[in-house]
This record gives C-alpha cells, sequence and structure tokens, in this order.
C-alpha cells in the first residue's frame, strides 16, 4: 500500500461567487513550496460529575479551515490571492495597480494526492495575512496565511487549467527606495526587508450549524522589518525624529519585463537598533509600520507590469 508523497500532491483553485460554494468549470493550478491547510474541529465535552470519575461525553463541535501556503512570487500567477490580500481588484492605469479595499475575495482550494487519488477541498477561502520576505541569495518567498469555512474529502480531482509557466521573482532583479522614492536612487546597503499585511479573518459562528455563515474581518495592518549596513545615519535619524517617509521595493524575474512594484506611500520607523553581534559588519535592524496616505488613498500599492 503506497504511501502519499509530498512531490505527488498539487493545489488548485476557483474563485467563488458565493462564500463557501465551489462553483462549476476548472479549477487553476497553484505552484506551491509548502502548504499547511487543514480543517479543525472544536470539541464540546459533557459536564456531569460520576463516582467513577471518567467522562462519558465528547463531540466534535464548530469546524474551521486554516493553513499557510508558501510560494516564490511571480508575474500573474497570484494575482487573484494578492486581491483576496487587499480585498481589492485591480485598477488603475489598464486595471494594474492594487490598493487595499473592502471587498473580500474568496476560492474553493483543493489538496489533491495524485499517488493515492484522494482529493481535500477547502471551500470560503481567502488571504488573511499576506508576508513577503525579501533576502539576498533566496527566491520572493510569500506565504499567504489562509482562513476559510469547511473541508470535504473526496476520490475525484477537478479539472484543472496549468498555471502560467513564469520564472519566480529573486532578490537581484528588483529595487528598493527609501524616502521621495520619485527623485530618490535605490538604497544600495538594503540586507533584507519582510513584512505582514494583516486582515484578522476569523468565522462568525450561530446556533444551527457547526461551520461559519461569514467571516469578519478587521483592519488591514501593514508592519514589516529593515535590516541594512551601518553605513551612516540616515536611516537612525529617521527613527530618532519620527520622520514619515516612503518605501517602495520592485522585485521582478531574470528577464528584467515583470517587475512588481510594492509602495508603502507613509510609514514611521519605529525602533533602529544597531547592536555589535560579532568584528564583522554592523547592521541596523529597522521596523515599521505602513499607514494611510491621503494622496495614494492606501497604505499600500501594487504595481503590476501592462
Amino acid at each position: 500500500m503506497p504511501f502519499s508523497q509530498g512531490s505527488r500532491s498539487s493545489l488548485s483553485f476557483v474563485t467563488e461567487a458565493t462564500f463557501g460554494t465551489t462553483p462549476a468549470g476548472n479549477f487553476t493550478n497553484l505552484p506551491f513550496t509548502t502548504h499547511s491547510l487543514n480543517l479543525t474541529k472544536d470539541r464540546v465535552a459533557g459536564n456531569d460529575i460520576q463516582a467513577d470519575r471518567m467522562p462519558r461525553v465528547d463531540r466534535h463541535g464548530n469546524r474551521q479551515v486554516a493553513g499557510d501556503i508558501v510560494v516564490d512570487l511571480r508575474d500573474g500567477v497570484y494575482d487573484a490571492f494578492l486581491e483576496s490580500a487587499l480585498l481589492s481588484t485591480w485598477a488603475g492605469a489598464s486595471t494594474n495597480v492594487l490598493k487595499v479595499g473592502v471587498t473580500p475575495k474568496f476560492f474553493s482550494i483543493e489538496d489533491y494526492a495524485a499517488d493515492i487519488d484522494q482529493a481535500r477541498l477547502f471551500t470560503g477561502m481567502t488571504v488573511s495575512t499576506m508576508g513577503i520576505s525579501l533576502a539576498p541569495n533566496q527566491m520572493v518567498t510569500t506565504t499567504f496565511g489562509m482562513v476559510g469555512k469547511d473541508m470535504t474529502v473526496s476520490a475525484t480531482q477537478k479539472t484543472q487549467t496549468a498555471a502560467a509557466n513564469n520564472a519566480p521573482f529573486d532578490a537581484y532583479s528588483g529595487d528598493i527606495a527609501i524616502g521621495n522614492v520619485a527623485s530618490s536612487s535605490a538604497v544600495a546597503i538594503v540586507t533584507g526587508i519582510d513584512f505582514t499585511l494583516n486582515n484578522s479573518f476569523a468565522p462568525t459562528f450561530v446556533i444551527g450549524d457547526d461551520s461559519a455563515p461569514s467571516l469578519e474581518y478587521g483592519r488591514a495592518e501593514i508592519e514589516g522589518t529593515i535590516t541594512a549596513y551601518f553605513e551612516d545615519t540616515a536611516l537612525i535619524n529617521r527613527f530618532l525624529n519620527e520622520t514619515e517617509t516612503e518605501l517602495e521595493v520592485s522585485v521582478n524575474d531574470p528577464t528584467g519585463t515583470n517587475a512588481y512594484t510594492f509602495l508603502f506611500p507613509r510609514i514611521k520607523i519605529n525602533s533602529a537598533d544597531v547592536p555589535v553581534d560579532g568584528p564583522t559588519s554592523r547592521i541596523i535592524n529597522l521596523s515599521f509600520v505602513a499607514l494611510y496616505d491621503s494622496t495614494e488613498l492606501s497604505n499600500l500599492v501594487i504595481t503590476r507590469p501592462a
């Protein structure tokens, strides 16, 4: 009897028109590195006291699904998930600009184990958190933290459409600018940048149903960290003087024609630590929060290639 192998697994998705209802039609293959999608159930235990001290009742309660999908970000492949993360749709010039909005986007996602012909179908899935990490000598790692409604199991795989065969973004094919990004040059001393968008999605349970009829959500809170070589006090002074500033990060693939730009039009740096960790180069560790900007009407603006 074979055991399912990770190398024989696949993810695919389709956008739902109605929360928690899988529409007809093909799914789209979703390239991924790892995932941890699972169904969990709360437990409801009986409270009776018996002279022999042993419990009699233990039942399953509310159902919910959650987990991370980790991917190497690339052009076009994850645009629907970026929309879900920002609760918005691509708009602006030639529909290539994405800003934070208020309209959730939900998916049905299938986890298929080809070697044992078993499929788990997750419904009502949305991006609750999105984390992006840039560092030397690695692809642009993106983690979509998913929250959803329910899961079913079957032995029938959904018909899939292949994903676009685009190369992943890497840390060499892009730029970082801090300050007035329209006039500033790229910062050449940054060694890493990580940021996370948190929507705080959560199920809303009601009497009479063990799965949530909807998901609630909170603010679009964006925080991140920047690490850079200690060359001068320019970055430290932005922390000391509580100077609000712009931050723009662009990533690209080896073609050089598929740049995605992440613009934070108004950030505040909230720490600037400069430890000595040994005899080698000193590193500044900066933390920041992205705030609403009255010009861009967003705290994050993503631009994709035309």
